[in-house]
């Protein structure tokens, strides 16, 4: 079982759902999940190009916090182009967002 996070983190609003390769067919891919706050330092690092104290500052999180969330996106994107994976992106909850 997963333990909820102790501290509220503010994350982006992201529109997508799936990103994946063309012509290969959903179920025929294995699937990542990238989480909300994986996405949000994907987006504030790489992106919008924060430096990770200063992105950290904006989701309400600790640099060593965003460092394991920026890491973890990090390692996922790169499994999902060279291993041929479909990302699936979580849905920010209503109350949360950017």
């Amino acid at each position: 079982m997963v333990q909820q996070r102790k501290v509220p983190r503010n994350c982006i609003n992201y529109e997508g759902h799936i990103f994946k390769p063309v012509s290969i067919p959903l179920k025929d891919l294995e699937q990542i999940k990238l989480t909300k706050e994986e996405i949000t330092a994907l987006h504030y690092a790489d992106f919008s190009g924060f430096k990770q104290q200063e992105a950290a500052q904006k989701m309400g999180i600790s640099q060593a916090s965003f460092s394991r969330d920026l890491a973890s996106a990090h390692q996922k994107v790169a499994s999902a182009f060279f291993e041929i994976k479909a990302i699936l992106f979580e849905e920010p909850s209503d109350k949360e967002g950017v």
